[in-house]
């Protein structure tokens, strides 16, 4: 029985996994996401052995779990766990054994090129690529040349099945390397290592993709704060945080109190109504942030990948 806490959405974690183990005779809990305690009392009841997730929100869970009295190490019959769609460090894999006693297999996709791509086997050394399905190749993010086995760069997807919508060479922006080693697996399939970052400036928060500029955009449409901002992305416990500070506009800043938390909270709601994702959000006196002659760096990323 394997519960799906992927979103059911346009996004295509929850749909690809629930079809995908639907087609191996699995039962299939439909939880998607949010409602966390409900989510471990159903966990609980109907004895479920696996869940899909994001790594953090499976922390997120046990945590809760905890609060509630239970856990999952204990009083679940949970034993593994396919996670993705959000950057995930060895470290968490071993923090995920260890406290709740799940065995972690991480995953790739896209949802533009069919959700669920590789994944990895039982020796979790690399995902796994199906060969009839798909070509990658790996190209200097520079140059764009093709770089050899072993050499990082961006992964480029062909898909070799694709009938209504043909991708060739489409650019993940995702940061990896092809593995040509057999896999103790005995598998041939080729395998690509652990995803290591982005070529863009692209963030992942909490198995959203955020764009620095979707930010720009959405505080652009605010007059009481001017354009230049910062993001700082941290892991607070187990599920990422991320605070964006923004510069009041000299015409709105004020001392009063009341003025300024009407102002942060607006800029939360806009945020969060054009990302879909909660942001904090810091007002900061005008002229304060850094300015940038170059490309401007807006993005502190603390999370440990």
């Amino acid at each position: 029985i394997i519960q799906v806490s992927y979103g059911y959405g346009l996004f295509t974690g929850g749909l690809g996994l629930h079809y995908g183990a639907e087609r191996i005779g699995a039962t299939v809990l439909p939880t998607s996401i949010g409602n966390t305690k409900r989510q471990i009392e159903l966990m609980q009841d109907l004895r479920v052995t696996a869940i899909a997730c994001t790594p953090s929100y499976l922390l997120h869970m046990g945590e809760v779990a905890e609060k509630m009295g239970v856990s999952i190490k204990n009083d679940t019959l949970l034993r593994k766990a396919i996670v993705g769609a959000e950057p995930w460090s060895e470290q968490m894999r071993s923090r995920i054994r260890e406290s709740l006693g799940v065995d972690a297999y991480d995953i790739y996709g896209t949802s533009e090129l069919s959700g669920p791509l590789f994944c990895e086997c039982e020796c979790k050394q690399g995902f796994h690529v199906w060969s009839d399905l798909i070509y990658p190749e790996i190209l200097d993010p520079d140059s764009q040349e093709p770089l050899p086995p072993g050499e990082r760069g961006e992964l480029v997807v062909t898909m070799l099945q694709k009938d209504a919508l043909p991708i060739i060479r489409y650019r993940t922006g995702d940061i990896t390397a092809i593995k040509d080693d057999p896999c103790p697996c005995g598998r041939t399939h080729p395998r690509l290592e652990r995803l290591s970052g982005r070529v863009d400036d692209m963030l992942i928060i909490r198995g959203i993709n955020v764009f620095p500029s979707q930010i720009e955009h959405a505080l652009l449409g605010i007059p009481e704060v001017a354009e230049h901002f910062m993001i700082e992305v941290d892991r607070k416990g187990a599920l990422d945080d991320m605070l964006v500070r923004v510069e009041l506009a000299r015409e709105a800043f004020s001392d009063k109190i009341s003025d300024l938390m009407r102002i942060r909270q607006h800029v939360e709601k806009v945020l969060k109504s054009s990302l879909n994702v909660q942001v904090s959000v810091e007002l900061t006196e005008p002229g304060t942030l850094p300015r940038f002659e170059g490309k401007a760096k807006r993005v502190i990323d603390k999370r440990l990948i």
